[in-house]
């Protein structure tokens, strides 16, 4: 079931009624069980088997969870070292079944056949569950943060549950931490009317950058990959820095949807993208790109790390980073290109870590006439550049169809006139993004207008939402799922 479809709005309109009655809002277990149930009939739509998974692997970390605080509070700290390592692992083995073991076994039967060793591997018939990256990461930090005495463990197996069946971000995320959802989790919920519209202004600005740029564009990019060995130098180019905007726009776009229908709910869901096209350097797309992933192998994989590799100066730092970055870019999926993918945003890394700037997050500045600076303007054209080119890694089905493509790059005809059927309007709607992205660099969405002005007017809002529904009716055509759906 797609966010942005008829079929996802009658689903909603159902969980807000529900949700809101006079009897379920006067108890917060009530509206968990509603929310529970919804989640779970949400990602049986998808396939019912998957349900039994996550339920399954649900139960379990609920019941560490408690295991691990009763350890705690007996002193035991041996075994609760040892139950955590246990919970931890449990998690990476969960996801590695499901989403790597093939993989593995698959490149591991080649190289023994690459040494002249006679190996098979039979491709199991392995459901991969939807959304397991996402979920994986929430049952894996709630055992850490219990670990760290951030949290105390949830006693309630249906509130435990809901937090990590969330139906807005089970999917795709944002992966939200124990620490700031489960909280709200534990109140009850009336309709607060200025974040419920505030909600469906950020749906509204989802849509639009999913259903008019990132669906149009997918058509585009995939009808150019599909035949790239034949295509021009110059549209390849072109089409590294559209897959950009498209990856960019379809995310984030999903995520402006999501953390818009837990508004309407009334939850705070994490933030998952702050601007990233407006970064000047690798280190600060990283911070605004991703957000909660980011984060997350941020806190529990590179902080300990670079503690570990404090010892080995600049080259400690690199190490943690291409292990922290390398991880990210397999995150994503089971293939040695994301692999690649990482490795290259790490090698980005170390021309900062080098120059003693990768720490240091300097405030973006406007001139005078409320501009990008020639010299921040120039850094973010370059940036965006060097990411571009990286995603040629993320798109590639294999590392030699990876490198072809950037042979085809290389060729001659660089030098020729692109040649993409680009809708001239999309191109405009992907200027006037960009343009939004600057003006409303502040704000955690572009339709959260001011007050003053021409905006302090009802009217001319209204206007301006009608416009952008009116184009989503334009550009609408078949639903193009989303592509994070796949990791």
């Amino acid at each position: 079931m797609v966010v942005n479809s008829v079929r996802f709005l009658f689903f909603f309109i159902v969980v807000f009624a529900v949700y809101y009655l006079p009897f379920t809002k006067k108890s917060s277990r009530r509206q968990n069980i509603w929310l529970l149930l919804a989640s779970y009939f949400f990602y049986g739509m998808v396939d019912w088997k998957m349900v039994v998974i996550l339920l399954g692997a649900t139960a379990v970390f609920y019941a560490l969870g408690l295991w691990l605080k009763d350890m705690m509070q007996k002193g035991r700290a041996k075994q609760t070292s040892h139950l955590t390592t246990f919970g931890v692992a449990l998690g990476i083995c969960l996801l590695l079944y499901f989403k790597y073991l093939n993989f593995f076994g698959d490149s591991f039967a080649e190289l023994l056949s690459a040494l002249g060793l006679k190996a098979t591997w039979t491709t199991l018939n392995i459901i991969v569950p939807v959304g397991v990256s996402f979920f994986t990461f929430k049952l894996i930090s709630y055992l850490i943060e219990i670990h760290r005495e951030h949290i105390e463990p949830s006693k309630d197996m249906v509130e435990f549950a809901t937090y990590i069946a969330f139906f807005p971000t089970l999917l795709s995320g944002p992966i939200d931490r124990p620490n700031t959802f489960i909280p709200q989790l534990r109140k009850s919920h009336s309709l607060d009317y200025a974040q419920a519209v505030d909600g469906c202004r950020q749906i509204l600005w989802g849509m639009f950058t999913k259903i008019c740029i990132a669906d149009h564009l997918a058509i585009v990019t995939e009808s150019v990959w599909s035949d790239y060995s034949s295509q021009a130098g110059s549209t390849l180019l072109l089409w590294t820095l559209l897959y950009t905007m498209q990856i960019y726009t379809d995310f984030d776009g999903y995520s402006n949807m999501a953390i818009g229908v837990g508004k309407i709910l009334g939850f705070n869901i994490t933030r998952n993208f702050n601007h990233p096209l407006l970064a000047r350097n690798i280190a600060e797309f990283w911070r605004n790109w991703h957000i909660s992933l980011t984060s997350w192998v941020t806190d529990y994989v590179f902080m300990p790390l670079n503690i570990a590799f404090r010892n080995m100066a600049n080259w400690g730092v690199m190490l943690a980073v291409t292990i922290n970055i390398v991880l990210i870019g397999l995150w994503h999926g089971a293939n040695w290109t994301f692999g690649l993918f990482g490795l290259y945003h790490a090698i980005l890394f170390m021309p900062l870590v080098l120059s003693g700037s990768f720490g240091k997050n300097k405030k973006l500045r406007p001139n005078d006439h409320n501009l990008p600076k020639l010299k921040d303007f120039s850094k973010m054209l370059l940036n965006f550049f060097l990411v571009s080119i990286g995603f040629v890694f993320f798109q590639a089905g294999s590392v030699t169809d990876a490198f072809s493509f950037f042979e085809g790059i290389l060729s001659l005809s660089l030098f020729s006139m692109p040649t993409l059927a680009v809708k001239k309007l999309t191109l405009l709607l992907i200027i006037i993004v960009l343009i939004m992205e600057w003006t409303t660099r502040k704000k955690e969405h572009p339709l959260q207008l001011p007050t003053d002005g021409i905006f302090k007017y009802s009217a001319v809002r209204y206007l301006l939402y009608t416009a952008i529904s009116l184009l989503m009716f334009l550009f609408a055509g078949e639903v193009e799922t989303f592509i994070y759906f796949q990791f």
